[in-house]
């Protein structure tokens, strides 16, 4: 079988990252700024402008929301896997800390103010390929802006240039960046942009980074602190079958508890007094049938909004007892990286709670009341902490019954809020390819989905982190047949490959699992477009309008399970 993997067009990244591993195997602390270069010479799709004068807003934006705030006031940032590791380096105790998180991205961090010190927890190598590249990122952009500054006016009002055009233009061609670029940096800001600004004319960044014992003994033992939260809070996880997904925190909670359903008025009203007005006028779209979008998507959009509010505990406590007597547990990580698990009792599933999509066509689930099975489904992890997480489970779970991972890709063929099926995954941590059953076609999810395209039958890449590809590096792949980008299917099947053959995963070999004992499935919806012009990661969110192919993926991963569950316990 012909196989071409683009190992010429990966060097630069290859370098880049053997040189920030060297660097972060001494005990002392390593400036970012020794590896400037080495990441502008990358050439990355997220940071292409990294040699250029003007700031690359892009990466800084990107960098900007997946970072905390007080990243702009931190000196050190400092990795490990679990407290104890913190305690050894002789922090202390940095649960004790401020803690503190970026817009978007889930990772645990705690600051401390009085030493400008950032510790990040951190679940595997891949969270490492993720914060350094970052930083540095941040860090370059930030010290072109400064540079920049030093030539504005003493006597410009920060606080106040916004309000008019002429000065807002003027500021944005003084910072040699759009207007555009401009106005959603204050918008990410907010009120504090201001202070913003005058943090970056005042200093320059020098970021120091320390990474406290990268042994792999220290990221099983925070696997485990991990699934010990999750195994005492519903110990039948250890004897009863489980159905394994790897999604988000909302999707099958909202379509199974019916919750937000059975609370339509109250989240209306929510909207009205909030003067949500946006969020109304499509609502009242939908009632007049004006446009396609889901009643029920809407609505668990809308309660999202609703418990984020303040005061908003009472809705909050209502919810966790609702999902409570359907058999639905939610379970925060503690001491140890920010994946949160849910629960779902199968047999303790209200019927006439479900979303009407997982029921239209299904005659009968009164077999439900019969199954024993559970399904445990996990916030999506980043990169190689897929492959920890699911071996954990796989160890010590029952018998596993299915797998299925739902989670962001990057498309080079489609647009944003497709769906991708794909058949082969060629995994860049093992760098094998791995040859995927298709528990999943086109037509298990196109019912629910209304806006985008439903892509089967393609070939995805999974990267070792967000920066580390370049445009050569892509375009090997995509004259390959690979059109999607993601970073979590690769180590998933690795686990998977373990979990039915007497040895560890092979490398740089064509796997096929065609003979996995269980039932797996893979679905992506497509968040950004890198190839394109101004569409890369950091260029948006989906917001409101990616619930549509997230809930289209999670009832047909529903609608399989059950399916599944009633001819097992048919045959039983």
């Amino acid at each position: 079988m012909e196989r071409t993997v683009p190992y010429t067009a990966s060097e630069e990244v290859e370098l880049y990252q053997r040189t920030y591993y060297s660097l972060l195997r001494t005990s002392d602390t390593v400036q970012i700024r020794s590896i400037e270069e080495v990441h502008a010479g990358m050439n990355s799709l997220l940071h292409q402008h990294a040699r250029h004068q003007e700031p690359d807003m892009m990466a800084f934006i990107y960098a900007l929301l997946r970072l905390p705030e007080c990243v702009r006031d931190t000196k050190e940032i400092v990795l490990g896997q679990t407290g104890s590791v913190f305690e050894e380096a002789g922090l202390g105790n940095v649960w004790d800390w401020e803690q503190v998180s970026g817009k978007a991205r889930r990772r645990r961090c705690f600051y401390n103010s009085d030493k400008n010190i950032l510790a990040c927890i951190i679940a595997s190598r891949s969270d490492i390929d993720d914060v350094i590249p970052m930083i540095t990122a941040y860090q370059i952009e930030w010290n072109k802006i400064h540079q920049l500054m030093q030539y504005l006016p003493d006597d410009i009002d920060l606080t106040q240039v916004h309000k008019h055009h002429d000065t807002w233009y003027n500021l944005a061609e003084a910072l040699m960046m759009s207007v555009g670029d401009l106005t959603r940096w204050r918008s990410i800001c907010g009120d504090d942009f201001a202070e913003w600004v005058g943090k970056i004319k005042s200093r320059e960044l020098n970021f120091q980074v320390r990474l406290l014992n990268g042994s792999l003994i220290e990221y099983n033992r925070a696997t485990n602190d991990w699934w010990k939260v999750i195994s005492g809070r519903v110990p039948e996880l250890l004897d009863r079958p489980v159905y394994f997904i790897s999604s988000n925190t909302h999707s099958f909670a909202n379509l199974l508890s019916g919750f937000a359903l059975k609370n339509q008025k109250e989240i209306n009203q929510y909207l009205v007094n909030a003067g949500q007005e946006e969020l109304l006028e499509e609502w009242n779209q939908i009632q007049a049938r004006e446009v396609p979008s889901s009643q029920e998507n809407f609505l668990y959009y809308a309660l999202k909004k609703y418990i984020q509010e303040p005061g908003s505990e009472k809705i909050v406590k209502r919810r966790a007892d609702h999902e409570k007597s359907s058999g639905i547990h939610r379970i925060s990580s503690e001491h140890s990286f920010d994946v949160a698990a849910q629960v779902f009792d199968l047999s303790k599933l209200k019927q006439n709670w479900l979303d009407p999509r997982i029921t239209s066509g299904l005659a009968d689930l009164d077999f439900l009341t019969r199954s024993d099975a559970l399904i445990l489904n996990i916030d999506y992890p980043l990169g190689l902490a897929a492959y920890n997480l699911l071996m954990k489970v796989a160890e010590n779970a029952g018998s596993i019954l299915g797998v299925y991972t739902l989670g962001k890709a990057a498309t080079l063929n489609g647009v944003v809020g497709d769906v991708i099926i794909p058949y082969v995954v060629h995994d860049e941590h093992s760098r094998n390819t791995y040859l995927c059953p298709r528990a999943f076609e086109a037509r298990d999810v196109r019912p629910y989905l209304v806006y985008g395209t439903v892509l089967d039958n393609q070939k995805a890449v999974t990267v070792k982190g967000t920066f580390l590809q370049n445009p050569s590096y892509m375009d090997v792949f995509y004259r390959e047949g690979y059109t999607g980008i993601e970073m979590e299917a690769g180590p998933y099947l690795s686990a998977v490959f373990e979990m039915f053959r007497p040895y560890r995963h092979p490398v740089d070999e064509i796997v096929n699992l065609d003979r996995v004992p269980f039932d797996l499935g893979i679905l992506h919806y497509a968040s950004d477009r890198p190839l394109s012009k101004g569409k890369n990661l950091g260029a948006g969110t989906l917001s409101y309008y990616g619930m549509d192919p997230t809930y289209a993926c999670s009832l047909a991963i529903i609608r399989r399970i059950f399916e599944l569950e009633q001819k097992r316990l048919q045959k039983s």
